[in-house]
């Protein structure tokens, strides 16, 4: 019989296995990201300033688009329209002096209109490599699902390899290289599901939410005092320089043996969830999160380290987004979507049976 490598994990990483999950038919609201405290890092700090300037609210919007930045991830944005999810990247470009372009997805649009082709020169009597809009350091492609299957794949060595193919050629993306989503929850008329393999290559998925009603008033009072088409100053932005040097800080925050133990516990459990969690909510799991997901929760946890003003990883650093890393990695059967299950109280239970360590 084979031995569940979890439960021989040393003492600071075990995991109970018994004791049911309260209520497992209920779906916990997602706890919000941290609030917009003010990052001890003055680079991310002008990031934050320069964000806040044109957006109202959307802390964990602004946070996990610094945390990709850092991380050198991309992000999956849902929510229904109008809420300020192309302004958000293009605040974002214009803060780190990166470039920024814009797709829009429709059934008709092909991967040459994302990545570029070959253009005959009849002057020349050659073919011309042009490179579409993808070559850019921040790349909105919005709604996404409205574009085909073979559309959507021609991101996915963009998004893991940073680069393309044309006529044989490869062409690397520019550093640093976020590609940022959108996808719409309604109207799905016309609409071409994600593939798991390309949802498993964004690091952050983030459903944003309407704002409150005094959020909502002072974005009136932004629209009013042009808050939102004033050009940043200069001294609102930070350089890609200055990207790249958050970069390498990330790289090098240490993380604990007792951290990186936690973290390969928590995706354990995700591929084998009857062991650990109620069964009722074990169930509705078709597929646990790839290795891919162990990778995001620790990309994720350094970037945090960064923007906190640490060169180590704490457990909080890996629960802060856990939702936004997991949501579209664990994959739930229909039944989960006829009970109104979500991936958020599955990722619940799963921490509460990890052991902090």
């Amino acid at each position: 019989m084979q031995e569940n490598p979890i439960q021989n994990q040393a003492a600071p990483s075990a995991l109970p296995t018994a004791g049911p999950i309260a209520n497992p038919g209920v779906t916990p609201a997602p706890a919000p990201a941290t609030p917009a405290a003010q990052s001890t890092n003055p680079i991310v700090a002008k990031i934050q300033n320069a964000f806040h300037s044109r957006i109202v609210g959307q802390d964990e919007l602004c946070l996990s688009m610094i945390v990709a930045l850092i991380a050198e991830g991309h992000v999956l944005l849902e929510s229904v329209p109008g809420l300020a999810k192309t302004l958000s990247a293009k605040t974002i470009a214009e803060s780190s002096n990166g470039s920024f372009s814009r797709v829009q997805c429709t059934p008709d649009l092909l991967p040459s209109d994302i990545i570029g082709t070959q253009i005959y020169n009849y002057t020349k009597g050659t073919f011309e490599t042009k490179i579409g809009p993808v070559n850019a350091n921040f790349v909105l492609l919005d709604e996404i699902n409205r574009s085909s299957a073979k559309t959507q794949s021609a991101m996915l060595e963009a998004m893991q390899e940073r680069q393309v193919s044309i006529g044989g050629q490869i062409f690397k993306m520019p550093e640093p290289f976020v590609v940022l989503a959108t996808q719409n929850p309604i109207e799905q008329e016309g609409t071409y599901e994600l593939p798991e393999a390309q949802l498993d290559r964004f690091l952050l998925k983030i459903l944003i939410d309407y704002p409150t009603r005094e959020q909502e008033l002072q974005v009136l009072n932004y629209i009013i005092s042009g808050n939102t088409t004033s050009p940043l100053a200069d001294s609102q932005k930070v350089s890609l320089a200055d990207i790249q040097s958050l970069q390498k800080q990330a790289a090098a925050v240490r993380v604990d043996d007792a951290i990186k133990n936690y973290i390969v516990n928590i995706v354990s459990i995700t591929r084998t969830p009857g062991q650990f969690i109620d069964p009722k909510l074990a169930h509705y799991i078709e597929y646990g999160v790839s290795p891919r997901g162990s990778i995001a929760l620790l990309q994720v946890a350094r970037a945090l380290a960064v923007i906190n003003g640490r060169d180590y990883v704490t457990p909080d650093d890996v629960k802060q987004l856990r939702y936004a890393a997991l949501r579209h990695r664990i994959i739930l059967n229909f039944e989960a979507l006829a009970d109104d299950i979500h991936p958020e109280a599955i990722i619940d239970a799963i921490f509460e049976k990890v052991q902090t360590p």
